[in-house]
């Protein structure tokens, strides 16, 4: 007797996807699980050119391309979403996941407010610009789609530093809550997922270490035990919120995070 077809592998087929931060780390990861899931294109958009062609080229260019967008500026948002919905007639999936880290710690008392901006432009103005646009595109086209922003456990916590970073993770959740409500009418769901901290390219760079190193300082972060962070988790908890899983959950903020704890 043969075996029924198993589903496991089909849950995104014929859709079309936008990965903002496609290049490296979670949304990497995620292109990769989208394809994996029957994605029917995964659009990688980024600002490293190199890396995103060459993750577009391992996933196959007959499932996955490659755009340059810099989401701070919102008209390469606006080209990003456009480009997508004249190649391939819509946008079902935003994963607005591109984000920076602070460089230096950002107390409040020594917040250097022009490297607040900078910040703002990419993890708040530019993730408005990516739910704008992709929301635009889906009523438009009366798609009911989903949109999932990357957010942070910092969106849920004040801590000793990284003050910036923070504001604008809490900035991440309000916009997110707001589209929820705004756009539940059309059917388009709206959600985050909240990482812990993980090892990422950008977070060994930035923290100057190893993977594996980076992997140790994070671990103090979470009370689970046994179990390593890592983007593919993040990725698997964004295929939840952008597959008929979760068809009726809008508004979440999926924690990521192992039971967060400010060291243990």
């Amino acid at each position: 007797m043969a075996e029924p077809a198993s589903t496991t592998t089909n849950r995104l087929t014929g859709k079309i996807a936008i990965v903002t931060g496609g290049a490296s780390g979670i949304g990497e990861a995620t292109a990769r699980v989208f394809a994996e899931q029957g994605a029917r294109m995964v659009v990688i958009a980024d600002i490293q050119d190199e890396l995103g062609n060459e993750v577009a080229a391992s996933i196959g260019t007959h499932r996955c391309t490659y755009v340059h967008c810099d989401v701070a500026e919102e008209e390469q948002v606006q080209n990003l979403v456009q480009s997508t919905v004249n190649d391939y007639g819509q946008v079902d999936i935003m994963f607005s996941n591109a984000g920076i880290i602070s460089p230096s710690d950002q107390t409040v008392t020594q917040l250097d407010i022009s490297q607040l901006d900078r910040l703002f432009a990419v993890n708040a103005r530019g993730m408005a610009a990516c739910v704008k646009h992709a929301a635009r595109a889906m009523v438009e086209r009366r798609v009911r789609g989903s949109i999932v922003c990357t957010a942070s456990v910092g969106g849920s916590h004040g801590g000793p530093r990284l003050t910036d970073y923070i504001m604008s993770k809490h900035a991440v959740l309000g916009l997110m809550r707001s589209a929820s409500v705004q756009l539940a009418e059309h059917g388009i769901r709206v959600n985050c997922v909240s990482p812990n901290g993980l090892a990422t390219p950008m977070t060994s760079k930035i923290l100057g270490m190893s993977e594996e190193k980076v992997q140790e300082v994070y671990a103090q972060y979470a009370r689970l035990q046994g179990v390593v962070l890592t983007p593919k988790h993040v990725a698997d908890a964004v295929l939840f919120l952008v597959s008929d899983d979760s068809a009726f959950v809008t508004g979440l903020d999926l924690r990521v995070d192992g039971g967060f704890a400010f060291g243990k």
